[in-house]
């Protein structure tokens, strides 16, 4: 059945799958899964797939892009969008079930190593015109939807969206960027400024909680799944402690931290 999906994902996803499936020949599985969060789950996926004989499918991209994919072909097993306003915003369409709570995300301001450009603490040093500066598309991924929100409640986005350089679709595009010296200052989900292929280039520059409230990344089974026991037995290995150090491990904040609601 999953196969059937490469011909129905039509906007710009890509589908991998979990090193360990070459030795698996189980039913398989598809998760819709976040850009930030797929070192993670690809871990926890080859973890599962080994004890439970499955195959897991990641479908990778932006988490609106992701959820109309898997509203569109029907399919799939599980979705994991960057912050929890796409469950809000799609509950009432009946494709999303339970969830656990695997982790948080927290937008940080990404600047070159060393921040030689001196750049603050501050959301609106996005407005300095010395800078050049990217930022997330809120109609694509979470994080240009958790930047928005950040900017809006300063009362700048608008303004930091017509000095943008572009507008990119997800944070791994937003890294990419910055790796290449296209830009001086983004926003971007803080964990991905620790991964291994940035954290020699890039620096993250945190903010204050008050500005950037952690979000919860909830794992929600789809009731289009047809094993819904694997389903809450890979959801319970996400969220237990062995997936949540997997989840530390990449510079996530774990399901226990404190959030302040």
């Amino acid at each position: 059945m999953v196969q059937k999906l490469f011909f129905k994902l039509g906007l710009g996803l890509c589908l991998t799958m979990p090193m360990a499936q070459a030795q698996t020949a189980g039913p398989e599985m598809l998760l819709y899964c976040g850009i930030t969060m797929i070192k993670p789950m690809t871990e926890i996926a080859q973890i599962f797939e080994k004890r439970a004989n499955v195959r897991i499918r990641m479908a990778q991209g932006g988490s609106e892009d992701l959820y109309q994919s898997a509203k569109k072909s029907g399919l799939g097993d599980w979705y994991l969008p960057g912050e929890p306003s796409y469950r809000a915003k799609h509950q009432s369409e009946g494709l999303l079930g339970e969830f656990v709570t695997v982790g948080y995300n927290q937008i940080a301001m990404v600047v070159a190593k060393g921040n030689p450009l001196n750049v603050r603490p501050d959301p609106r040093e996005t407005l300095r015109k010395d800078l050049r500066v990217i930022l997330g598309n809120a109609e694509s991924g979470s994080i240009g939807q958790e930047s928005k929100n950040v900017l809006d409640a300063l009362g700048v986005y608008p303004k930091v969206v017509k000095a943008t350089v572009f507008l990119s679709p997800d944070s791994r595009s937003l890294m990419n960027a910055m790796r290449k010296n296209e830009a001086d200052l983004t926003l971007s989900w803080r964990a991905t400024g620790f991964f291994a292929e940035n954290a020699s280039k890039l620096d993250v520059i945190d903010l204050n909680t008050n500005i950037a409230k952690p979000q919860g990344l909830m794992l929600i089974m789809l009731k289009s799944t047809s094993n819904a026991a694997q389903a809450r037995n890979f959801m319970t290995l996400a969220s237990g402690e062995e997936g949540q150090a997997i989840f530390r491990k990449y510079g996530f904040l774990d399901n226990q931290t404190p959030v302040k609601h």
